[in-house]
């Protein structure tokens, strides 16, 4: 549904060297299939494109942002405060591909997408508590949630594959009435944007 225009695009105008993949929803989905696509495929870049919700209350509903640092919010405990894997000592925050318990979008695609460019949370449980959503904001200065990010930017650094992480913003994170939501104005933009970045790489 979110890139369906797009697709639609590229089966009229044809091009051999894009390869279209849904993933499905969350982290393990988007790994598993992202994994296998590259051992088939063995792409020279890879694009995730969907919707997000934004932490940013600021930012305009139906924006169109790319992530430079993406991490996984909600592995770890919950205890008097959040602790994550790296606050229990249980892995390096600064283990390959980690930096400072982010995984980083260091690429020249980044800049050549010419979109804002913004830090993003990858959870598994949508946020509608209010002390995670001021974790997220606040201590991982994410600025947008998704539920598949962070496997792109794991797989893409593992296997050292340029990669961009394209994302509109469906709505505020914590707002559950759909009726504020706009996601066809979200999709209407990330298609725009995304087939803008297709022309550009390809």
């Amino acid at each position: 549904m979110e890139i369906a225009p797009t697709i639609k695009y590229l089966t009229q105008h044809t091009n051999d060297e894009i390869h279209i993949l849904v993933t499905g929803i969350g982290l393990m989905a988007s790994t598993h299939a992202l994994t296998k696509a590259i051992f088939a495929h063995h792409p020279k870049a890879i694009i995730q494109a969907g919707i997000a919700g934004s932490l940013d209350e600021s930012k305009q509903l139906g924006n169109v942002v790319v992530v430079e640092k993406d991490t996984v919010g909600d592995a770890g405990v919950k205890e008097e405060s959040f602790l994550s894997l790296f606050d229990m000592k249980l892995s390096s925050p600064n283990l390959f591909p980690w930096k400072n318990g982010m995984l980083c979008n260091e690429d020249d695609l980044l800049a050549k997408a010419g979109l804002p460019v913004v830090n993003a949370v990858t959870v598994n449980e949508i946020s509608t508590n209010s002390d995670r959503i001021s974790y997220y904001r606040d201590a991982l200065q994410a600025e947008i949630e998704t539920m598949e990010g962070a496997a792109l930017h794991y797989v893409g650094l593992m296997e050292k594959i340029p990669f961009l992480q394209v994302r509109s913003l469906s709505n505020f994170i914590g707002e559950r009435n759909k009726t504020r939501w706009k996601m066809d104005k979200a999709i209407l933009n990330l298609n725009h944007e995304l087939q803008k970045i297709l022309k550009m790489i390809s």
